[in-house]
C-alpha cells in the first residue's frame, strides 16, 4: 500500500487515461471522481483509522448478540467511522474539485470543462490584454463550494473529536 501511495499521481494517471480512452469512457466527470474516493491514501487513512478507533470486541460483542453483518456496520461501525469518512470525503471533493492533470487529459468537449481547466486557459492570454479580475472572479467562485463542502462536513469532525472527550 505504501509502495503504492510513493507513485505520483501523474504517473499512475497514464495507465488511468490508457484505459479510459480504450473503453470509450471520456467526456465524463465521474472519472474525476471515482480515483479520487478510491484512492490508496484513502484506503490506508481508513484502516488506519479503524484499527486505532474501533474496538474488535464491540463487533464481536454484536455478533454474539445475534446482529446481522450489515445492521453491525450500520448502527455501531458507521457512527464511530464518521469523522474519518468526513474528512476522507473532504479531501476527496477538494483534490477532484481542484485536479488539472487527469480532466485536461479526460475531458475534450468544451462545455465539460472544469475550473481548473478555465482559469489555466485564462492564464495562457496575452500580457497585454490580460484581465487579472475574471481569473481572481473565476479562484473565488472555485473556492466557494469547497468552504461549503467543509462548513457541511466540519461539524461530523468536531463531534468525533470531542465524543470521548467529556466524562458525564
Amino acid at each position: 500500500m505504501l509502495a503504492v501511495m510513493m507513485i505520483p499521481s501523474q504517473i499512475a494517471g497514464i495507465g488511468l487515461v490508457t484505459i479510459l480512452y480504450s473503453i470509450g469512457f471520456v467526456n465524463n466527470y465521474w472519472v474525476i471522481i471515482i480515483p479520487a474516493i478510491a484512492s490508496p491514501a484513502t484506503f490506508f487513512f481508513m484502516k488506519q483509522y479503524i484499527q486505532s478507533v474501533l474496538p474488535y470486541e464491540i463487533i464481536e460483542a454484536a455478533r454474539v448478540d445475534g446482529s446481522s453483518e450489515f445492521r453491525t456496520f450500520n448502527q455501531i461501525v458507521l457512527p464511530i467511522i464518521k469523522p474519518a469518512l468526513s474528512v476522507q470525503f473532504i479531501f476527496a471533493f477538494v483534490a477532484s474539485w481542484n485536479n488539472l492533470f487527469i480532466p485536461s487529459l479526460i475531458i475534450q468537449d468544451g462545455n465539460k470543462r472544469t475550473l481548473p481547466i478555465i482559469i489555466a486557459q485564462l492564464g495562457v492570454s496575452d500580457p497585454k490584454n490580460f484581465d487579472q479580475g475574471a481569473r481572481f472572479m473565476l479562484m473565488f467562485l472555485a473556492i466557494i463550494p469547497t468552504v461549503i463542502i467543509y462548513l457541511i462536513f466540519s461539524k461530523y469532525i468536531i463531534k468525533g473529536t470531542t465524543a470521548g472527550s467529556v466524562k458525564g
